[in-house]
């Protein structure tokens, strides 16, 4: 695992820990430096299997999405917006306004600072999220509903 996964994933963790206590831990970005270092660990000591982490232990299943009567399959992390990967032609939406990824068998959405938000199933995410079937992403004013992941 890359350090960027290593961090990307100590983040996510973080949030969801924070999310679960509100009012109760600052933001990733105001965690000290030591704070910042354990969850970093405690997600390396969790992904350690040996010389393998978790991510190599199996293929990365597919996402399927749909957006409007376009139909697209990916298999390896992609950001959606004005100029990602998936074109998303909308000017409410950011030029790289969400990055789609696999981590461990499962897939995630996460914001990447956009101006209006990133939306799974009506609600605003402030962290990385799992997608299952039939969520529904919002970008801008454009919808994409998760076929399969």
């Amino acid at each position: 695992m890359t350090s960027t996964d290593l961090d990307r994933l100590a983040r996510t963790a973080y949030e969801a820990h924070r999310s679960a206590h509100p009012g109760a831990l600052p933001p990733w970005e105001d965690a000290t430096e030591q704070e910042q270092n354990a969850w970093r660990a405690a997600m390396s000591a969790v992904t350690s299997t040996g010389d393998a982490t978790l991510a190599d232990t199996g293929p990365t299943p597919s996402i399927v999405i749909q957006t409007g009567d376009e139909t697209r399959v990916f298999h390896t992390e992609f950001t959606a917006g004005r100029q990602g990967t998936l074109i998303v032609n909308d000017e409410h939406a950011s030029s790289h306004h969400a990055l789609f990824q696999p981590a461990h068998g499962l897939w995630y959405v996460e914001d990447l600072g956009s101006t209006n938000g990133t939306w799974l199933n009506g609600r605003r995410i402030v962290a990385a999220q799992r997608l299952k079937k039939r969520d529904k992403v919002r970008i801008g004013r454009t919808v994409i509903v998760v076929v399969s992941a």
